[in-house]
Formats: C-alpha cells, structure tokens, sequence
C-alpha cells in the first residue's frame, strides 16, 4: 500500500481525534470557566466569600508570623506537625489551612488560593467547598503519620522519624483537593493533568512530606468525586451492611378483628305426634305479643 493510501485511512481517525478534542475542549471551558462566571454575574461579589476569606487569612498569618511573638502564636494555633498528639492536630488543622509554609512563596500561592476557592465556591456551594478543602487536607496530614509511623521502607511508602518534627501547614494541600475534585465531577482532563501531573513530578523531584500529602490530597479528592451524585445509594448501601437485631422476638402484627358470627340456634325438637309441648317464653320485652303466648293473671 502506497504512502497516499495510509493518509487516506488515517485522515478520519485523525478528524474524529480532532472533533473529540474540540468538544472536550469546549466543554471544559464552558465548565470551569463560563459557568462559574455566569454564577459570579448572578450572586456578586458575595459568591467569593470563602475566597477573599482564604487568601486574607493566608496574609494575615503571615504578617503576624513576621514578629517573634506573632510567630509563637502562630504557631500554638495552627502549628501541626506529626510528633503532636492527634487530637492537638486535629485541633489545629483547621487554622492550619491559613498558615503559609514556610519554604513555599506567599504571594506566589495567593494567585492560585484565591481561584481554587473561588471556583469552587461558585460551582459547589460554600458548605462542599468547606468540606472537599477540609477532608482532603486532613486526609493528608493522617496519612503522613501513618506513613512516619510505619518507619523507613515498606517499598517506599514510609518516611523517617525526622519528617514528624517538619511544620506541616499551609492551604496547598486544601488547595489541590479542590482543583481536583472540580476536574472530576466537572470531566475537566486538562485542568486534572495539571493538578495531578504537577503533583507527581513533584513528589518525585523532591521527596518530601509535602509532596506525599499533595498524593494524598489528589487520591482522596477523586474519591470524592466518583462519589458525587451517589449519596442515595451510598446510604442504601450502608443501611444494608447494619447489623440486624437478632435474639429479639419480632412483635407480631396484630390480628384482624374476626367477622362477628351469628349465635348458634339450638335446634329445635321435633314434637312427637302423641304429646303436645307448651311454646316457650317470647323474647321480647314485657308487653308485646307473638302469636299465642301464655296467659296472664288477668286471663284467668
């Protein structure tokens, strides 16, 4: 076969690629970027209350962080690092989302805070907003004393005792989650190989707790996002897996009322032909008749 009929046979794949690129595309865009616009053009300036909130609480952190006593302080409230008891980590990690890391650029990372909570705010709502920056920052600070606990080794997944010393702070994490759940339930490929390939590339060109916790921030975050829209049948899922009571009687359903029966009539005998029997006493109430009755006092 000549070179000009390869072309020929490759010239649809090569379009229908081309369509599928330009749909995908386009999708996207109207997606991340069109939709929410239209939200910010319908709701204000209030649709980016939890943005100006980040990045102004990021900024503030750091200000006070500035003055040796700002930094004590700064520090007691969202300091969290693996060698703390677990319930002071989890105390802290909520503060913690606004507390820069030290070895990361400030400035730098506000451009990307604010856009990651202001998309997210105008495609999810505030309240799952909250919760996807809070669970995937959690998710990656326990995993990251899971993986100081486990010790040096298991093929790479522990990390030595010296990383529970490291500040473990910062929105980036939260920041991550957020990029990437949009990207799942939104079937935003482009926006997820950023947010996913920058973090691999970052995990393997520096080894260090932060990258681990951005894996985990991705992992957990498309979890989430397969897990949208299945709420029903999650919770028919889990009311199925309950332990049943056992050992206890099941009441009974209570009996249908029987129909009333008719009282039974004593049979009547059958009067010989040699004897005569006398009628017995009527039923009904004194001074009514049927038919012959017996006689009274009177009749006598």
């Amino acid at each position: 076969m000549t070179a000009e009929g390869h072309l020929d046979r490759l010239r649809p794949s090569a379009a229908r690629l081309a369509r599928f690129t330009g749909r995908t595309l386009r999708g996207e865009w109207h997606a991340i970027v069109v939709d929410p616009v239209r939200q910010l053009a319908r709701r204000g300036l209030s649709g980016l209350l939890l943005a100006f909130v980040a990045a102004l609480g990021v900024i503030f952190f750091h200000d006070i962080a500035q003055h040796a006593t700002g930094a004590v302080w700064v520090t007691r409230l969202g300091g969290v690092k693996a060698d703390l008891p677990l319930w002071l980590s989890l105390l802290r990690t909520p503060v913690s989302l606004y507390v820069p890391a030290l070895d990361l650029p400030v400035w730098a990372g506000i451009t990307q805070l604010f856009l990651a909570f202001a998309l997210a705010e105008l495609t999810l709502g505030r309240s799952r907003t909250l919760a996807v920056a809070y669970v995937t920052t959690l998710a990656g600070t326990l995993v990251a004393r899971l993986m100081i606990a486990v010790g040096p080794g298991w093929w790479g997944l522990g990390l030595p005792a010296a990383c529970g010393h490291v500040l473990d702070t910062g929105p980036s994490a939260a920041v991550v989650g957020l990029f990437t759940y949009l990207s799942v339930i939104r079937r935003a490929p482009v926006v997820f190989t950023l947010t996913g390939g920058s973090m691999v590339w970052e995990s393997i060109a520096v080894p260090n707790l932060a990258g681990r916790e951005h894996l985990i921030a991705v992992g957990s975050a498309v979890v989430l996002g397969l897990l949208h829209g299945h709420r029903d049948r999650l919770r028919t899922l889990g009311r199925s897996l309950l332990p049943t009571q056992s050992g206890r009687p099941t009441p009974a359903a209570p009996a249908a009322p029987a129909a009333p029966t008719a009282p039974a009539v004593p049979p009547v005998p059958s009067k010989p032909a040699s004897t005569s029997v006398p009628a017995p006493a009527s039923a009904c109430p004194t001074g009514g008749r049927t038919g012959k009755t017996a006689m009274t006092s009177l009749e006598r």
